[in-house]
């Protein structure tokens, strides 16, 4: 019991700061926001998943000796989902520092303002 109220608690603390870095003006502190809130989402999958944590998946049905086995399909879920994170993540700190070096900031309202 207490540790699902451990999860919920980091689980929602993790996506509070990822929302508020996100949000942030400086580009690389909104591309740290944007891998906390990644963090976040795989921290929800994990904690949905698990049915009692007493089996890994990976365990045979007829040689178990207690308790459901955990979901394998969360497992690959999240396996994905760290794979797609981190793909993203080196896409965007690729088109910062691209940014940075055209325009000399990662200030986006100075990048704003060259629109024109």
């Amino acid at each position: 019991m207490m540790i699902n109220i451990l999860f919920a608690v980091a689980t929602g603390v993790l996506f509070g700061i990822g929302v508020f870095q996100l949000l942030r003006r400086d580009l690389i502190k909104s591309a740290m926001g944007y891998y906390v809130l990644f963090t976040a989402i795989n921290l929800l999958f994990l904690a949905v998943g698990v049915y009692d944590g007493t089996a890994p998946a990976y365990v045979d049905a007829s040689n178990q000796v207690a308790g459901q086995p955990s979901d394998p399909l969360v497992q690959a879920l999240i396996l994905t989902s760290i794979v797609i994170g981190f793909g993203s993540f080196a896409l965007l700190l690729s088109f910062v520092a691209v940014a940075s070096r055209r325009f000399k900031t990662v200030d986006s309202n100075e990048l704003d303002s060259l629109k024109g």
